[in-house]
């Protein structure tokens, strides 16, 4: 039986500013920005047994958050792990087509035809059963390591431009799309979304309720499309883009003009799906504990973990990731 857990609803929040980025490598997925905030903000969900343990390595969950962007400049076949391109299988809502399961979906179409056009929800799963496995056996590393990385995976489902094959408007006349959302929108307003979205729930479906969640994102395409393109005719080329200091580099970003419009035709969907990602993440956290055996997380004083200590990468990476370039 599920233990009752304490809520904690409306903890006394600090503002949450981060801003990592490494030498030559480009932000993309939800942008490093909002990756590392969708995690930090879930520790804050977790029931009362188990947010101690999260408390104490909020650090290392939020840096390494990120640590799967990393491996996409490094590591064949990471980068299908992070997207589903669903407009190959299904035109239309609801999805009737694509069986849900990965076997399932592994008879119909083949590895070949899956790999190819991404396999997110289904990695989302193999993230939840590594993370569960790490809490049965009490290997605390490999918590934190599988805890970080299915917040991203779930973080790259709740986006939009995760789910289409058009996924940076290549196909639209609408290139650098992905970025735009993803990344400016999240930097410019995301310090002023509400991001209070209550405790943890156990998951029942974890399978069902990703696809619930492609779902969502895929029902979001229109607005995001639509808006942006409607903005072009409104916007002459001079005001639609600006160069801002980045890191030591001057770079050609989205106006903020430009971008103000936009979040405001998209009328709160970035803050509801950033929101959506900040309680899921919590929820199959929660859920890997709970199916693990609800392990008593506080057998030991843990130590801060190093991030030196697990997932080493270089200080220069690759100008492109492997596989498909989103930017």
């Amino acid at each position: 039986m599920i233990k009752k857990s304490k809520p904690l609803y409306y903890l006394n929040f600090i503002l949450f500013l981060f801003f990592g980025l490494i030498p030559n490598l480009k932000t993309h997925a939800w942008g490093f920005h909002a990756h590392k905030k969708i995690n930090r903000l879930a520790v804050f969900c977790m029931p009362y047994e188990t947010f101690g343990f999260f408390k104490t390595h909020i650090d290392y969950l939020t840096e390494h958050a990120v640590d799967p962007d990393k491996r996409r400049y490094l590591v064949k076949g990471e980068g299908e792990k992070h997207f589903i391109d669903i407009d190959y299988y299904e035109r239309v809502l609801p999805f009737d087509t694509i069986p849900r399961s990965y076997s399932k979906a592994m008879e119909k179409y083949g590895k070949d035809t899956l790999h190819a056009n991404g396999i997110v929800p289904w990695n989302i799963q193999w993230a939840l059963k590594n993370l569960t496995t790490a809490f049965e056996q009490n290997q605390e590393q490999k918590i934190l390591k599988y805890a970080a990385e299915i917040g991203h995976y779930i973080g790259d489902a709740h986006v939009p431009l995760h789910v289409t094959s058009n996924y940076n408007g290549q196909l639209s006349n609408q290139h650098g799309i992905h970025g735009f959302l993803e990344t400016r929108l999240p930097e410019l307003f995301s310090e002023d979304y509400d991001f209070f979205v209550g405790s943890a729930n156990y998951i029942n479906q974890p399978l069902n309720y990703t696809w619930e969640i492609i779902e969502n994102s895929f029902a979001s395409l229109d607005s995001v499309f639509y808006f942006e393109k409607k903005l072009q005719e409104q916007f002459p080329e001079h005001a639609k883009y600006t160069y801002e200091i980045k890191g030591n580099q001057l770079q050609k970003v989205y106006s903020k003009a430009f971008s103000h419009q936009y979040h405001l035709y998209l009328n709160g969907m970035v803050e509801r799906r950033m929101r959506s990602a900040i309680l899921c993440v919590a929820s199959f956290w929660y859920t890997a504990w709970v199916n693990a055996g609800q392990p008593n997380l506080k057998l030991k004083k843990l130590p801060r973990i190093d991030s030196s200590e697990m997932d080493l990468f270089p200080t220069q990476f690759p100008s492109q990731m492997i596989g498909r370039q989103e930017y």
